[in-house]
């Protein structure tokens, strides 16, 4: 197996690791007071010092930044080493406000592509791997973690961002890729299209390395079997590093946080509280070891839970399981809470693809929510059940899912459009009359 299963570290006991943590946490708590103004003014107005924090114990003393304090102090209020040490910055998607632009130091650089290398690792890869990365490159950070990591493992990388399907199949079938790096939306796309031409047989993949963006245990097994690959998860913020903060291994059940370099907590969102292990809350993270931007208890805003639980593969490192959606991705329609991924789930188990969009409205002070669905080729073939049959079972699998009626249009195949990086499945027109 590759150097980048890092036997020592991801096999550690716990309270070996707890010790490693709280060596990092003091200096990296030391580091952020004596750099940073932003922390030092933070800390001062909570009555903490640095020496208040002498162990992971002691984490709790110290206050949340979220996104909006990211925001207030662009770009360089959080930088924590001289720029003349800053190699790389990463930028968020986000299309409003200011974006949030993340600082690497070549150390930074070179923690990222070993987490990343790590989670090639746990999905199989090996230096024998023809790497096949569309994710997109630039300020995302999908494409240059996933292409680092890549490098680290000494795969033989294919660089091909997102986009322009035909060529992605070209490289595939010609190279013969055997590890996708990608959106799980593309992924679906990259099946439906590869499954369409016939190439089915004449691709090698054996795996896909999906995250940056929300997708079910349904979506999982659907892109698995139109692709003929074992599909794993990975996770992590532009904020915190970029792709490789958590991982899926061969056993598929929840991603180890790579807890050398990452504290997770959850934590109450209304309240702050930290919350046991098993119970759903806001992931909180905090960088031990990033120097040039490093967040302490930084609210992710994604809403899951964590597992010791020993796992399979022999890893220590605490598992997060799959993101329910994020705080601020759950929509309140005719005042119940309703999140994508609910609706996703209800239409692949009854068969569709991963090809819909939400539309929510407000008329006469009134929500509405429709869904869009796209019919598979076989469904279109098939006469038999009527469109508005296919409709109704639809609004009644949402309703028992979701509480509320949804309204149902399925459409052709090939009708809404395909995402080449992060899907929009949410369109909200409410805010237009706000």
């Amino acid at each position: 197996m590759s150097n980048y299963f890092n036997k020592e570290i991801e096999t550690m006991p716990l309270e070996q690791l707890r010790e490693l943590q709280s060596e990092r946490l003091v200096e990296q708590v030391k580091h952020v007071y004596e750099n940073v103004k932003f922390y030092h003014d933070k800390m001062d107005e909570a009555g903490i010092k640095p020496e208040d924090i002498k162990s992971v114990d002691d984490l709790s003393k110290l206050p949340f930044i979220n996104k909006d304090d990211l925001r207030d102090q662009y770009p360089y209020g959080l930088v924590g080493v001289p720029l003349s040490e800053c190699v790389r910055i990463q930028s968020t998607s986000g299309t409003t406000g200011r974006r949030v632009v993340a600082f690497y130091t070549q150390g930074d650089i070179d923690i990222w592509d070993e987490c990343c290398a790590r989670a090639i690792v746990a999905a199989g890869g090996t230096k024998d791997d023809v790497c096949h990365v569309c994710y997109g490159y630039g300020l995302f950070t999908g494409g240059p973690g996933l292409n680092g990591g890549s490098h680290k493992v000494g795969c033989l990388t294919l660089p091909m961002s997102s986009g322009n399907t035909e060529r992605q199949l070209q490289f595939m079938e010609d190279l013969g890729s055997t590890i996708l790096c990608c959106t799980p939306s593309y992924a679906a796309n990259l099946g439906e299209a590869i499954n369409e031409r016939g190439l089915k047989d004449k691709i090698k993949l054996k795996a896909g390395i999906f995250g940056a963006e929300p997708w079910t245990e349904e979506m999982r097994k659907s892109i698995e079997d139109s692709l003929g690959i074992k599909a794993y998860d990975i996770y992590g913020l532009t904020e915190i590093t970029g792709p490789g903060v958590s991982f899926e291994c061969e056993a598929q059940a929840g991603m180890h946080v790579q807890e050398d370099h990452f504290i997770p907590e959850i934590i109450n969102p209304e309240t702050g509280e930290v919350l046991p292990d098993g119970e759903v809350g806001e992931l909180v993270f905090t960088c031990i070891t990033k120097k040039a931007f490093p967040l302490l208890r930084y609210r992710t805003r994604d809403l899951c839970k964590l597992t010791r639980e020993k796992c399979s593969c022999g890893r220590t490192h605490v598992r997060m399981h799959k993101p329910m959606g994020r705080s601020d991705d759950m929509m309140i329609v005719k005042g119940v809470n309703v999140w994508p991924s609910q609706i996703e789930a209800v239409l692949l188990k009854q068969g569709y693809q991963a090809n819909y969009q939400i539309v929510v409205d407000r008329h006469n002070n009134r929500d509405s929510i429709e869904v869009q669905v796209e019919l598979t080729p076989e469904m279109a073939a098939d006469n038999s059940v009527p469109v508005e049959i296919r409709e109704k079972k639809i609004v009644d699998g949402l309703k028992s899912m979701l509480g509320i009626k949804v309204d149902v249009k399925v459409v052709e195949p090939k009708t809404i459009v395909r995402s080449e990086g992060k899907a929009k499945r949410v369109i909200d027109r409410r805010n237009l009359y706000v």
